[in-house]
């Protein structure tokens, strides 16, 4: 997820000197497609806490297993996303504002959308390592990865050095070129450790080829992984859901109001994107303190992860709201004289309400990272369609009918 967030963090931070159209309609373009992609993402994904509990257990033929099971799942939805694409553009072409930005928001979507499958693959990779607790790779391709983007958006965004000037869609094909790059580097070293080659981190596993008996396994590991990924990627739509439309009622205001907006919540989520690695960190420690049948420390690791999640978004939030006339100047550029200080005032008080529900934030995504980690994925995707579907739109609706500066 913090992969996902410095990606689009870039996109938005350059498409804000292209035009604020591009500022205004990136946020619900960029939130429609990583709903779509983010429930397979996270079925994916859940094959982390299965190797997990089996490299506690000291089953490493299990993991391996696993982490085919996982590019099986992988493969398929890859396959599953494709009749997604015309379904997004209407709902866009439905809900936008106005046609131009509609017409932004769609080419930004498409592109994203059809180049999504590559996370699939780079998800079932990562898994595979991070559930064993080597992360440092996982790290460093990600950070590859974003350096790409870094260096591709203003080329393909502005049109530098002969490159084509694309404007949103250069941000696209930017992102969609890192993901792939960053799924090739991770399938093929995870490839290279199943297989009993050296890894990143120099260490060999006893791998060749698999028995027949762990070739029949995978097909229950799948249905298992299924069981209880299915929730879990259930939950991360139910959550992205419930924020894209209330952007889409904040797009109804007006066009400084969801510039602003688009600004704010993107240094939001870049600060609050981090906490899903703590989660992703306790879910990997309880799965494998539970492999190993110690629940005390599966209960301690949960809570000091999330004491350690708390800590550093409370520290971060801090340190925005000090500096929000700077980091809202990166958003500014194309604001118009007029409504460069209303800009900068409604960010400041974005800014503020967001430090106070941040806190609360990180710790219900740490601890449900470590109720997923003990396998309680129905809890946790039934609570998020409780708190937002029947608490919290409810009362953004609410306020978007009496109150309209939301």
């Amino acid at each position: 997820m913090v992969n996902n967030a410095v990606l689009q963090f870039t996109d938005r931070m350059f498409l804000a000197h292209d035009s604020v159209e591009a500022l205004e309609a990136i946020l619900p373009a960029s939130a429609l497609a990583w709903i779509f992609m983010s429930f397979f993402q996270s079925v994916v994904g859940y094959s982390n806490v299965f190797v997990a509990r089996y490299y506690g257990a000291g089953e490493a033929g299990k993991c391996r297993t696993c982490y085919h099971a996982a590019m099986c799942i992988a493969v398929c939805a890859g396959l599953l996303m494709l009749p997604l694409w015309p379904f997004g553009d209407w709902l866009l072409s439905r809900f936008s504002p106005s046609e131009s930005l509609g017409a932004l928001q769609r080419e930004y979507y498409d592109i994203v959308i059809l180049g999504g499958f590559a996370i699939y693959g780079q998800m079932a990779a990562a898994s595979y390592f991070t559930g064993r607790g080597q992360t440092r790779i996982v790290f460093w391709v990600n950070l590859l990865g974003n350096l790409l983007n870094i260096a591709l958006d203003p080329l393909l965004i502005f049109g530098r050095w002969g490159f084509p000037c694309l404007g949103i869609a250069g941000a696209a094909y930017a992102t969609v070129f890192s993901m792939v790059v960053q799924t090739v580097v991770l399938v093929w070293a995870a490839q290279r450790a199943t297989a009993g080659r050296k890894t990143g981190d120099g260490r060999r596993e006893a791998a060749g080829r698999e028995t027949e008996d762990a070739r029949r396994a995978m097909g229950g590991l799948i249905a298992r992984i299924l069981r209880f990924g299915v929730p879990s990627g259930a939950y991360t739509v139910l959550n992205m859901l419930s924020f894209t439309i209330f952007v889409f009622f904040t797009g109804r205001i007006g066009s400084i109001e969801l510039a602003v907006s688009n600004a704010c919540f993107t240094v939001n989520y870049l600060l609050i994107a981090p906490m899903e690695g703590f989660a992703l960190g306790a879910a990997t420690l309880v799965g494998q303190a539970l492999g190993r049948k110690d629940v005390p420390e599966a209960f301690r690791v949960g809570n000091r992860t999330m004491v350690l999640g708390v800590a550093f978004v409370a520290v971060l939030s801090a340190v925005v709201i000090v500096l929000y006339r700077l980091i809202l100047s990166v958003f500014a550029s194309r604001v118009g004289a007029d409504a460069v200080s209303q800009f900068y005032s409604l960010g400041f008080t974005l800014f503020i309400l967001m430090a106070a529900w941040q806190v609360f934030d990180a710790a219900d995504i740490v601890i449900l990272g470590a109720l997923k980690g003990a396998g309680d994925t129905k809890f946790v995707m039934w609570m998020m369609l409780v708190v937002s579907f029947v608490i919290w739109l409810p009362l953004v609706w609410l306020v978007s009918v009496f109150h309209n500066t939301m």
